[in-house]
């Protein structure tokens, strides 16, 4: 069992579609989230952090909306899945802010550490989409 949920909102100035496209899509992952994105055969996310693979399978995809990525080991494909990564989009209606929450769900790290690089990831997604 995990014990580190990480969540937090992030208010962004881009559109959903915009910034959907970076959170859905290896191209777009890659921009921000990993140093490289593949998608194999079998439809599944490889990402890449310093020259370790780590693997994922797109267990939701709601347009505009909502992402989430489950975390696997491929050498143990039938053990459940605990690790997932999952963005939410969600625009005011007053506003028309648009607040993207990020729920990691890990046990690599504390939730100080999960702060600080969901902070510098977001960070560098802002610079990317302009908002």
């Amino acid at each position: 069992m995990l014990e580190n949920q990480f969540i937090a909102d992030y208010q962004l100035n881009a559109s959903k579609k915009i910034v959907y496209t970076y959170l859905s899509t290896a191209s777009g992952l890659q921009e921000w989230f990993a140093d490289e994105v593949r998608i194999n055969e079998d439809k599944d996310f490889i990402f890449n952090f310093d020259q370790d693979d780590h693997y994922a399978k797109l267990t939701i995809l709601k347009a505009n909306l909502h992402v989430r990525l489950d975390f696997f080991d491929p050498k143990r494909i039938h053990e459940q899945v605990d690790s997932f990564i999952e963005f939410k989009l969600d625009e005011t209606e007053l506003t028309q802010s648009l607040f993207l929450k990020v729920i990691d769900q890990s046990n690599f790290y504390n939730i100080e550490e999960l702060e600080v690089i969901w902070d510098g990831l977001i960070s560098k997604l802002k610079e990317i989409i302009g908002g």
